[in-house]
C-alpha cells in the first residue's frame, strides 16, 4: 500500500482477518499481566494507564507497522506525529476501560478502526477476558467470533435490532453518566439501563442486546471510531445529538468527540427527531 492511498471498504473487508490477527496478539500481552499486580500511573487527563496497557499498544503498533507501513496511526497512549488526515488512518485504543481492567471486571477492550475521509468504515474490538471479539466493515459484514491468541474462528453473523414496543434497553457509562445523557434516557421513557465500561456498549447495540447508546459528554475519537464503524456495519446510526455525523481525524481538536448517540434502529432516531 503505498504513502496517501485510500482503505475502502472493500479492501478493509480483505485486511480484516490480519488486522483481527495483531488485535488478539494485543489481547494476550493484557491477559499475561495481573490486575491486583500491574504498575500504573494517573495521566495528565487524571484516567488510570498501567503496564498492560502500553503492552497492548507495543503490540499493536508493531503489528500495524509491518502490516500497514504507510498508513498513519493514532494510538491513545502514544504522541500524534501527524497532523493531517486527509485520507485512510488507523484509531488505536490498547485498553479501553482501564478502570474495568484494575477493578477485575471483563468488560475492557482493546479497539482498532479503520477511518477514510474522516468516516470510521471498519472496527475490530475484542474482550480479552470474555474471549470475544466483534467486527464489521460498513456496508459489508458485521459478526461476532470467539477470540483466540492468534485470531479469531466461528463467525456468527450480528445486526442491530428494531425498538421493541416494550423492553428497551440503553446502554450507558458505569464512569460516566452524567446529567444531560440521564435526562436522555428519560425522555425515551425510561427504557432499562445496562451499564458497563468501554466499547462493548457498542457492541452490545451492534447485536441486538441493546437499543441505544448516548453520551452526551465529551470523549475521544479511539473510544468511538471502532464502535461506530461496528454498528454502522451491524444496521444502526451514530451521530451527534443533533443528528449530524461525526467527523474523525481531527487532531486540532485533539480528537475530542463532543457527544454522540449510537441507535441501533435508524427508524427511532429519526421518530426521535434527530
Amino acid at each position: 500500500m503505498t504513502s496517501g492511498s485510500e482503505i475502502l471498504p472493500a479492501k478493509a473487508a480483505e485486511l480484516l482477518d490480519d488486522l483481527t490477527a495483531i488485535v488478539a496478539r494485543a489481547c494476550v500481552e493484557i491477559r499475561a499481566v495481573s490486575p491486583s499486580a500491574v504498575a500504573q500511573w494517573i495521566k495528565a487527563d487524571r484516567s488510570p494507564v498501567t503496564a498492560a496497557d502500553e503492552a497492548s499498544e507495543a503490540a499493536l503498533l508493531q503489528g500495524v507497522a509491518r502490516f500497514l507501513p504507510a498508513v498513519p496511526v493514532v494510538s491513545e497512549e502514544s504522541p500524534v506525529t501527524e497532523n493531517r488526515f486527509d485520507e485512510s488512518f488507523l484509531l488505536l485504543d490498547p485498553l479501553d476501560g482501564t478502570r474495568e481492567f484494575l477493578a477485575g471486571r471483563d468488560e475492557f477492550t482493546v479497539n482498532l478502526a479503520i477511518v477514510t475521509r474522516g468516516v470510521p468504515i471498519a472496527g475490530i474490538i475484542a474482550a480479552p477476558k470474555r474471549g470475544q471479539v466483534w467486527r464489521g466493515v460498513a456496508g459489508v459484514k458485521a459478526e461476532r467470533l470467539r477470540l483466540l491468541d492468534d485470531g479469531a474462528d466461528q463467525p456468527q453473523k450480528i445486526h442491530t435490532r428494531g425498538w421493541p414496543r416494550q423492553g428497551a434497553v440503553a446502554t450507558v457509562s458505569r464512569s460516566h453518566l452524567d446529567a444531560a445523557t440521564e435526562a436522555f434516557i428519560l425522555s425515551l421513557g425510561s427504557p432499562t439501563r445496562n451499564a458497563s465500561g468501554s466499547a462493548i456498549k457498542f457492541c452490545q447495540v451492534a447485536e441486538g442486546t441493546a437499543d441505544v447508546y448516548p453520551r452526551l459528554a465529551t470523549t475521544c475519537e479511539w473510544d468511538v471510531a471502532a464502535g461506530h464503524a461496528l454498528v454502522v456495519a451491524a444496521g444502526g446510526v451514530v451521530t451527534s445529538p443533533q443528528g449530524l455525523p461525526l467527523a474523525y481525524g481531527r487532531a486540532a481538536e485533539n480528537f475530542r468527540v463532543p457527544a454522540f448517540i449510537a441507535w441501533g434502529d435508524p427508524n427511532k432516531a429519526a421518530a426521535a427527531g434527530l
